[in-house]
């Protein structure tokens, strides 16, 4: 194998285990703001779903106009 041939290879290699990392990195934060997001959810149904519904006043407008 040539040393040109070898040495390009070389550089892809390198390349491709930089991508790598990097991917694992944005792969990782996106898990931990997915999570974030999940506890957040399941937070606001609980709040949701114990609030009790709140009684329009009388003047009060309904949500479409």
């Amino acid at each position: 194998m040539s040393d040109e041939r070898l040495k390009h290879l070389e550089e892809r290699l390198a390349w491709l285990e930089r991508h790598v990392t990097e991917q694992d990195k944005v792969m990782l934060e996106q898990s931990r703001q997915l999570d974030r997001a999940l506890a957040e959810l399941r937070l606001l149904r609980e709040r949701q779903a114990s609030a009790t519904p709140a009684e329009p006043t009388p003047d009060e407008r309904p949500p479409h106009y």
